[in-house]
């Protein structure tokens, strides 16, 4: 009964799992791939000033025009060439609303970002799963049937393996018809952005988070770039759902971390840094790892396997992310937090996996 006022199709749908956020304050959470320091000390310094009071009793700037100025500037673009939203994933949310809706598929790999399905089955997106090579990698080529767009994340997640510009041009000609989006929420781990091909090819949208670099999931705060015409789709359907989507405290936190570049450089670093040692310490473990330029390792343990380590590592208050999904069900997605972080999770499967020896 407790569907009974709900439209026909709604439960139909199945929603997004999200990642587990325990309560408790002692957990060493690696399941959901936040940074693992805080935010850009700018950013921290406007929220303990505290002076919101008018921003609060007024509506935000509709248009964010200070902050998309900043990201403009930050990534050598025009204002109008920029869009925001509430997290990367309202603006997937829109851009899956405003391109995708087509008699042909929506193409996408067959191992990739949850989300993607679920936004298809709310909109009524007909779409094809692509399937990754046996290595984990994404061939462009296996994106060039008929389509009615493409999503790419790139580093592709949960593998964390990267396309590069090159193969991400190649990609766009292919599909010169149709929007091709690349999800680059990791981007900043490792790989080149697809940003510098925007000016050069009109069917291109590359979507940012600052979740990830940037420290600021709690902040939910996403943006889209690339030419003036597919921006201008993004705002009419944000106009027509809600005109006021970024609050105003959102927008000045957001402005002072985009411009704060240096110590987004140097985060950035740290968590690559971190990253390479705790894969060459698993793969001393005997773990076999995807080579990733994301801030998670997508790692296959010895016996007594993935499942079991997963449950193991939980009981003893240390998260991270097992998919019960056919071709990644024998990996562990492991989020790259502090170094101490990672040593006791490497400690820690060092004993498990003795005692099961």
């Amino acid at each position: 009964m407790s569907g009974v006022f709900w439209s026909p199709d709604l439960g139909q749908l199945e929603p997004y799992t999200p990642g587990e956020q325990p309560d408790s304050e002692t957990c060493i959470k690696l399941n959901t791939n936040e940074n693992p320091y805080p935010p850009s000390p700018r950013a921290l310094a406007l929220l303990a000033k505290g002076d919101f009071a008018n921003a609060l009793r007024r509506y935000p700037d509709p248009e964010s025009r200070q902050l998309r100025s900043a990201i403009a500037d930050r990534y050598g673009l025009k204002p109008a060439q920029v869009f925001v939203g509430n997290g990367s994933d309202e603006v997937l949310a829109l851009s899956f609303y405003s391109f995708f809706r087509r008699p042909e598929p929506l193409l996408f790999p067959d191992i990739t970002y949850n989300f993607y399905p679920v936004y298809c089955q709310l909109y009524g997106i007909i779409h094809r799963a692509v399937p990754l090579r046996e290595d984990f990698t994404i061939e462009v080529r296996d994106f060039a049937s008929r389509a009615g767009g493409v999503i790419i994340p790139n580093p592709n997640a949960p593998t964390g393996c990267y396309l590069s510009l090159e193969k991400i041009a190649a990609l766009l000609q292919l599909q010169p018809h149709h929007v091709v989006i690349i999800d680059e929420a990791y981007i900043d781990f490792g790989g080149e952005s697809a940003i510098s091909l925007i000016n050069r090819y009109p069917n291109l949208l590359v979507i940012h988070t600052l979740s990830k670099s940037y420290a600021l999931a709690g902040l939910r705060l996403g943006f889209a770039m690339g030419q003036e015409p597919l921006i201008q789709g993004l705002l009419r359907a944000k106009n027509s759902f809600n005109p006021y989507p970024i609050d105003a405290i959102a927008q000045q936190v957001a402005t002072a971390a985009i411009r704060d570049r240096a110590w987004h450089d140097d985060n950035c670093g740290k968590v690559i840094a971190t990253r390479q040692r705790s894969e060459q310490a698993l793969q001393a473990l005997g773990f076999a790892l995807i080579p990733s330029c994301a801030n998670f390792i997508l790692a296959k343990p010895p016996a007594p396997g993935a499942e079991a380590l997963y449950l193991a590592l939980r009981k003893r208050d240390i998260l991270v992310r097992y998919f019960d999904q056919p071709r990644i069900r024998e990996y562990l997605r492991i989020s790259i937090g502090t170094n101490e972080e990672m040593d006791q999770l490497i400690g820690n499967c060092k004993e498990i996996l003795a005692s099961q020896s």
